[in-house]
């Protein structure tokens, strides 16, 4: 089996970083309680230069900080947009960005639940269980408009419905309890200093 799919596509080789991260630059990641991220997303209606910035932008900002996955309100802008870079549980290494992404209903005699660790680049520092399919399809286009198909299994699967969440409105701490919410924000304020100078550290090492 291939160990790297691009865009759900087989490839022989591939780098360290996705090509369009050469091309970026590093923008602010918003953090939770921002409004963006609490609100539902547009839809991508003009695909073109300035959308195809935007990806390599957010495939930078995302390696910086070290993320398997970057929505577009997570670098504030209100768009229906995502990429990822993320292995699955076989250790195949699929990247990619999807535009205006759409769940695929699954059959539950299909899918299971597994109750992992999430993190999200927007709640820095913080790592709760949330349980989620171990099967995910979605269904949308390339920063061309052309229609595209992504299908993930364990965490790649994960990673495909959190940032998903993300373009609806949703953060994982709204899957979990209240005093789970909780956990999860005295973890970020503990940690998000150190979280903060890694991703400050990257910056320098990747601009180097």
């Amino acid at each position: 089996m291939p160990s790297v799919f691009v865009q759900g596509r087989p490839v022989d080789s591939y780098p360290r970083l996705a090509p369009e991260a050469r091309r970026g630059r590093v923008r602010r990641i918003t953090e939770v309680g921002e409004e963006v991220l609490h609100k539902p997303c547009r839809d991508v209606t003009e695909f073109g230069p300035d959308l195809a910035a935007l990806i390599d932008d957010m495939f930078l900002t995302m390696y910086t900080a070290d993320g398997a996955g970057l929505a577009a309100n997570q670098v504030g802008v209100d768009l229906r947009l995502f990429v990822y870079d993320c292995p699955d549980d076989e250790g195949v290494r699929h990247v990619g960005h999807i535009v205006n992404p759409v769940p695929a209903p699954l059959d539950a005699a299909h899918r299971r639940l597994l109750d992992e660790g999430e993190g999200c680049l927007s709640v820095p520092g913080a790592t709760m269980d949330v349980p989620r399919p171990d099967r995910a399809v979605v269904h949308g286009y390339d920063r061309d408009g052309e229609p595209l198909v992504i299908e993930g299994t364990g965490y790649f699967a994960r990673c495909l419905e959190h940032e998903t969440d993300h373009v609806n409105g949703q953060v994982y701490l709204d899957r979990l309890s209240q005093r789970e919410r909780k956990d999860a924000l005295r973890q970020m304020a503990d940690r998000r200093e150190a979280v903060f100078a890694r991703r400050a550290a990257n910056i320098a090492a990747l601009s180097g």
